[in-house]
C-alpha cells in the first residue's frame, strides 16, 4: 500500500476574508417620523450586500481530484475489509483542516468530491471483488501522484 501522506500539504494562507458589511441599526426615532412628510430626507443610503469571494488557488482542480480519490479508495478498502480502511476519512479531514481553515467554500467543494468519488464506486461495487480490488490499487497510485505533484509543485 502506497501510503498518500497529506501532512506535508501546504495550507492556503494567502487568502484573507475581507468585505466586513458595516450595516448599522436603523433608527425609527422621533426624526424619521417626523421626516416622512419631507420626503425622506433623513432616510439612510441602501445598504448594499457584500458577498465574500470564494478563495482558489493554482491546485485546487488537483486538490478536488485528490479528495474524490480519497472518497473511491475509502469506499473501496471499505468493502473489501482492507485493514486501515478508515485512515482514508482521517487523511480527508486532516486535508480540509489544513487546506480549508476559514474557508467554507472551499471546504464545501473538496467534501463534495469526496463523497462524489466514494459514491462513484458505491453505485458499482456492492461486493469486494478482484476488479474492485485492482481498482482501488489504481486510485491509490493516482493519488500519491497527485500528493507528489501538489507538494512538489506548490510546496514551499
Amino acid at each position: 500500500m502506497l501510503p498518500v501522506s497529506t501532512g506535508s500539504m501546504i495550507p492556503v494562507r494567502r487568502v484573507v476574508l475581507s468585505s466586513l458589511v458595516f450595516g448599522g441599526l436603523v433608527w425609527a426615532g422621533p426624526t424619521m417620523a417626523q421626516g416622512g412628510a419631507q420626503g425622506g430626507k433623513n432616510a439612510p443610503p441602501p445598504v448594499e450586500e457584500v458577498v465574500p469571494q470564494v478563495a482558489t488557488v493554482p491546485y485546487d482542480d488537483k486538490l478536488a481530484r485528490l479528495a474524490e480519490v480519497l472518497g473511491s479508495v475509502h469506499y473501496l478498502r471499505t468493502l473489501c475489509k482492507a485493514p486501515g480502511a478508515d485512515e482514508w476519512r482521517a487523511d480527508m479531514q486532516q486535508l480540509l483542516d489544513s487546506e480549508t481553515n476559514g474557508e467554507p467554500q472551499r471546504k464545501e467543494k473538496l467534501t463534495a468530491a469526496f463523497n462524489r468519488g466514494y459514491r462513484a464506486f458505491a453505485s458499482v461495487y456492492t461486493d469486494c471483488t478482484q476488479a474492485a480490488i485492482v481498482a482501488e490499487e489504481r486510485y491509490r497510485n493516482e493519488g500519491a501522484t497527485l500528493a507528489t505533484e501538489i507538494t512538489s509543485r506548490f510546496g514551499n
